[in-house]
């Protein structure tokens, strides 16, 4: 769906253009100084990371477009998701459970692939779906936003099992199904995981002109068809969000409330993620070999310093 108008070509960026527009982030940085908010080194590092992150991407994605291949597609795909479920897991996830990892790839999988394919071939038109300038981009912005609704699903899911078990059990006492159960606290958080893409959806062109659609007007794209792009766009994220939403419910509830329907806590881990653990662990390591290290050096330092003087 080519949306371009012939005589309108995109200005053409360079670094100089970024750095300019890191004055920006600068000016946050000095705002968090000034109130005191410590979080300059936060916003300096993340936007250092937006800038690495984004060429870098950038430098696949045009080897993968000049490409052309489909197999090359499927597999952006697939590591769009992969990174996702690894932001959710490492990253966002409060608390962690047995297997969730798998789980939470198995949600995003499952829901942006296919909403990805049937949106671009019969919402945008497009004969060739995996066409990489179509579909990478609509995959992304797709693995955004079911990032957003796992994480808060999953969140509210096990925060309220870790504070309401004895409720849970109660109702499974008296013979509820683990679903029954737990149907308050899934209605719950999926209305939560939902409630931002509805909010979204409602002040679309009127309080707010979207990311895509300010994007297909500054590369060349008539109002309009901007415009349509945008609530197609709009719509498969709605999908793919409530997908990924009751996936990650339903996989989080069986893990958690076993077959035998009993509140299995231990599944539940409150502590930091296992990769984290074990780089705190190499870091506190290799200090104390520093600290050895100096101390060995100042007492040869002290014995050449008593022999000599």
């Amino acid at each position: 769906m080519d949306t371009r108008h012939p005589g309108k070509p995109s200005s053409q960026l360079t670094w100089a253009n970024v750095g300019f527009a890191f004055c920006f982030i600068a000016l946050d940085a000095v705002i968090s100084r000034a109130f005191q908010l410590r979080l300059e080194a936060s916003i300096i590092s993340a936007a250092i990371r937006c800038i690495a992150q984004l060429a870098l991407v950038a430098l696949i994605l045009r080897k993968v477009f000049e490409a052309d291949d489909p197999w090359a597609v499927a597999a952006i795909a697939v590591l769009l998701n992969l990174m996702g479920t690894l932001e959710i897991v490492l990253n966002k996830a409060r608390r962690r459970y047995r297997h969730m990892f798998a789980y939470v790839l198995f949600s995003n999988l499952a829901s942006t692939i296919p909403v990805a394919i049937i949106g671009i071939r019969f919402a945008m038109s497009e004969e060739t779906f995996w066409k990489p300038s179509q579909y990478i981009p609509v995959v992304g912005m797709l693995c955004g936003n079911t990032i957003s609704g796992i994480v808060v699903v999953v969140n509210f899911i096990l925060e309220e099992l870790h504070e309401n078990k004895d409720k849970v059990e109660t109702y499974l006492a008296f013979g509820a199904s683990r679903l029954e159960a737990c149907k308050p606290i899934a209605t719950e958080g999926l209305r939560l995981a939902l409630t931002p893409t509805v909010s979204t959806m409602s002040v679309l062109g009127i309080v707010s002109i979207p990311g895509m659609m300010t994007g297909a007007i500054l590369g060349g794209a008539s109002v309009e068809q901007a415009a349509r792009l945008q609530m197609v766009i709009m719509f498969m994220i709605a999908a793919s969000t409530a997908l990924a939403s009751i996936a990650a419910t339903m996989l989080t509830l069986s893990v958690v409330i076993d077959a035998e329907h009993r509140v299995r806590m231990e599944q539940i881990d409150d502590r930091r993620h296992a990769v984290w653990r074990a780089r705190n662990a190499a870091i506190s390591k290799v200090a104390e070999g520093l600290r050895a290290a100096s101390r060995g050096v100042a007492s040869w330092v002290f014995v050449l310093q008593s022999r000599f003087a």
